[in-house]
């Protein structure tokens, strides 16, 4: 005897007691072959229980697609219970991609024109879902009738039916133009409510229905005042005020209608200010409408004094115990610092505050926006709050607190000494954060202040001898100690006392410095490089340790340090004649260009990497170089051409005597014409091109990463090939994630080698991680390059 098929509720409670996956896979499929042989034998009796059924089974993530044909027959049956669960089975397994979905269209006009509401209404909440173009094209009409005409509870589904319309082919909204404009005189709430989302989206759609609703402005108005000043209503209040949802939409609406319009803005003046004064904050009801209320005061020509209330509004927003509201205050403010910079500042104090908030996502939008408020009159005290919170803040957050230091010491520091005790102290504590232009940069701050030599050195060492892990402060330091170690060795000082230092004590820390652990090899190439240099000014026994130190790394296993010591060791035995003339102090090297990037950095509201062309220059870490050339290797051959042999990897200039690492001081590289090379989700790359005019095969390429979006953009990787007949080399970016609208942007340098000058070619894979969550991986091909940056 066969055994008897399960009910919905019998099948529920048998799955929920499977003890194993296997043992619920296997109830679900002798249940779903049951079904299916149902199916088949065409049994009317049992369909409806039987598509219930497999529609749960779906739910779980089981194959139901057998039973797409059986929810279009109970769609067409004359049984309500069954045309429900017909209808239901229709908007969990079909959609557009499905053939079948084709044969809905006279099922749904059917019902469309059914006598009975309860039909009518399944008929509208399935075509709203699951409605294609075509579908739409031939029901528009029947759902128009159906929005003027009878009951409240169809006449409103089918108002929001026509919003999904409208969304789908905005071809369509000459049909409901109308429409729209009779229901803005609807007292039932509910219609009223999908009217307002109706106009709204065919407003955002159409230029033309936007000119025709600008005149129902006051109206609009109007209703909102009610609402507003609307006693409480128990049907549509909620937290003691009225209809929240119309008025969130209501507000909406006129802010699509006011944008760039005067005498609509003028219109709604009075009543904005009215719904931002009269709304009560102690319900989150009450700070949503004031949210959107803010919105719409800066998204129309509203007055200033309004719009200073609207900022005011997010400023107590900023002391609200929810850390959504000051989430969503922060992100309001930092879009608003540029058109309402002043009203903004007022609220700095309670911004830095929200640096101390425990939760991440917070504190971060609370850095980016403090970072955007330092200006001139106030970066001593931000920069100081700033220093604090670097001091204790995650390891995420350094690197965006560093690099935003940086920038604003070097924008607005009130002097040399307070911008060189500023970048000092971000050195000490986040030295390993920071930016790859943090070392080359301050090296020539400090350069370019022969007043403060003495006391940069003295600060400097005074550091290193507490500290040598932080290997940019590493690196400043025992360039200075090269550059103005006699300034140690005399104790002269004006700025601090001075304190003397032993000969033997400095070559002692140098030492130290080489055979750390910690160090880098540029930190190792700096180190080197500073004794030399000292070397000119010891004598005796000093002279010998520092050559017996530098001959040490003549057979170095890194190529750099060895080329290094043994061009030294050169000095010492063949030249040594040259000697002091050769390490004599580094000239002051201006930035060549340094004013017209810095007027161009204004212009586009970003801070580009300005690199000062200095003796030392601090190759990438070797763990670094690794990862970036593995990368670029694994595209080296998606472009093809030519199979020439590779040439080598330029690390060092082109300079043929053993006095090579005098060549970074080169001539000022020419500039090309930025181009944007990629422009997708809210990113944009563009590429500015520089081609040095003492090495004419050579282009650097800087490839800058901004984020148009509110949402910062995580995993951001950038790779580069090209063809065979060209080399390329790919430097390690100053960050992965790329921050949301407002923040400063990721920059990557690329060096491009072409001997043979042929047109550029390059191949680009990028990839990223959405706000949502979603991984995206793009290749773009470019072969637009103009002519200067290959010819």
């Amino acid at each position: 005897m066969p055994e008897a098929p399960l009910t919905l509720p019998v099948l529920i409670r048998t799955i929920r007691s499977a003890r194993t996956q296997a043992e619920e896979r296997e109830l679900v499929q002798r249940e779903s072959a049951k079904i299916r042989g149902a199916f088949r034998g065409d049994e009317p009796d049992t369909r409806a229980s039987n598509l219930a059924k497999l529609l749960y089974i779906h739910i779980l993530g089981y194959p139901a697609h057998f039973g797409q044909m059986e929810s279009l027959k109970l769609m067409a049956s004359h049984r309500f219970h069954e045309k429900r669960i017909g209808y239901l089975g229709a908007a969990l397994l079909l959609d557009e991609k499905q053939d079948t979905h084709l044969l809905l269209t006279n099922s749904i006009k059917n019902d469309l024109l059914h006598p009975t509401a309860w039909v009518q209404g399944l008929a509208l909440s399935t075509l709203g879902s699951l409605g294609s173009v075509a579908m739409f094209r031939d029901l528009a009409g029947e759902v128009e009738q159906l929005a003027r005409v009878g009951q409240p509870s169809v006449r409103r589904k089918a108002v929001v039916c026509a919003v999904h319309v409208v969304r789908k082919v905005p071809d369509l909204i000459d049909v409901f133009t109308r429409l729209g404009e009779h229901l803005l005189t609807e007292q039932n709430t509910g219609i009223l409510h999908g009217a307002v989302m109706l106009i709204s989206e065919m407003c955002e759609r159409s230029p033309q229905a936007l000119d025709r609703f600008c005149k129902f402005v006051p109206q609009l108005v109007g209703l909102l005042r009610n609402l507003v000043v609307a006693g409480y209503s128990p049907e549509h209040s909620i937290s003691g005020i009225s209809n929240p949802f119309l008025q969130v939409q209501i507000l909406r609406l006129l802010r699509i209608l006011g944008k760039d319009n005067e005498d609509a803005s003028d219109a709604m003046n009075d009543s904005l200010a009215q719904v931002a004064t009269n709304t009560e904050t102690t319900r989150n009801v009450g700070n949503a409408i004031l949210y959107e209320t803010v919105l719409t005061i800066m998204g129309v020509r509203s007055t200033s004094g309004l719009r200073v209330l609207a900022i005011n509004i997010l400023g107590r927003f900023l002391l609200n115990k929810d850390r959504n509201i000051r989430y969503v205050a922060l992100t309001s403010l930092q879009k608003l610092l540029q058109e309402e910079n002043s009203a903004v500042q007022r609220h700095r104090a309670t911004v830095l505050e929200c640096l101390a908030d425990p939760d991440p996502t917070v504190k971060r939008r609370a850095l980016q926006l403090s970072l955007a408020l330092v200006s001139g009159s106030n970066v001593r005290t931000t920069t100081k709050e700033l220093l604090v919170f670097l001091e204790t803040c995650a390891p995420e957050l350094k690197s965006d607190c560093a690099s935003g230091i940086f920038l604003a010491a070097e924008k607005f520091a009130p002097s040399k000494r307070w911008h060189i005790d500023t970048i000092l102290q971000v050195l000490t504590m986040a030295g390993s954060y920071v930016r790859d232009d943090a070392v080359p940069n301050l090296i020539h701050l400090i350069g370019g202040a022969k007043e403060l030599h003495g006391y940069a050195v003295q600060q400097l060492y005074k550091a290193l001898t507490q500290d040598i892990s932080q290997q940019p402060l590493v690196q400043v330091a025992t360039w200075c100690i090269g550059e103005y170690g006699n300034l140690l060795l005399d104790g002269s000082c004006e700025e601090v006392e001075p304190t003397q230092v032993d000969p033997e004590e400095m070559v002692s820390m140098l030492e130290r410095v080489l055979q750390s652990h910690l160090s880098l090899p540029g930190t190792r190439a700096y180190a080197l490089t500073a004794l030399m240099k000292l070397g000119t000014r010891l004598q005796g026994s000093d002279i010998n340790r520092i050559r017996s130190l530098v001959s040490i790394y003549c057979s170095c296993h890194d190529v750099e340090l060895q080329q290094r010591a043994v061009e030294y060791n050169a000095l010492f035995r063949k030249y040594d004649h040259l000697r002091a003339s050769v390490l004599e102090k580094m000239p002051l090297v201006d930035k060549t260009g340094y004013a017209e990037e810095g007027s161009e950095k204004e212009q586009n509201g970003r801070e580009a990497a300005v690199a000062p062309q200095i003796l030392e220059v601090a190759p990438v870490p070797s763990d670094v170089q690794q990862q970036d050339s593995g990368q670029v290797s694994d595209l080296l051959d998606l472009l093809g051409g030519p199979a020439d042999p590779p040439l080598a990897q330029p690390t060092t200039p082109a300079v043929e005597s053993f006095l090579d690492f005098l060549g970074d001081l080169k001539a000022p590289a020419s500039a090309i014409a930025r181009m944007i090379v990629y422009e997708q989700d809210g990113l944009l790359v563009e590429f500015s091109m520089d081609r040095p005019p003492l090495e004419p095969t050579l282009l650097l390429i800087t490839a800058t990463v901004s984020n148009r979006t509110p949402h910062d953009v995580a995993g951001f990787c950038l790779q580069v090939a090209v063809p065979k007949s060209f080399q390329v080399e790919l430097l390690a970016p100053s960050g992965s994630t790329v921050p949301g609208q407002g923040g400063p942007p990721i920059t990557q340098l690329i060096r491009v080698l072409n001997p043979k000058k042929l047109p550029l070619r390059m191949r680009l894979r990028l990839a990223y991680t959405l706000p949502s969550g979603a991984l995206v991986q793009q290749i773009k091909e470019i072969n637009s390059f103009p002519e200067a940056a290959w010819k």
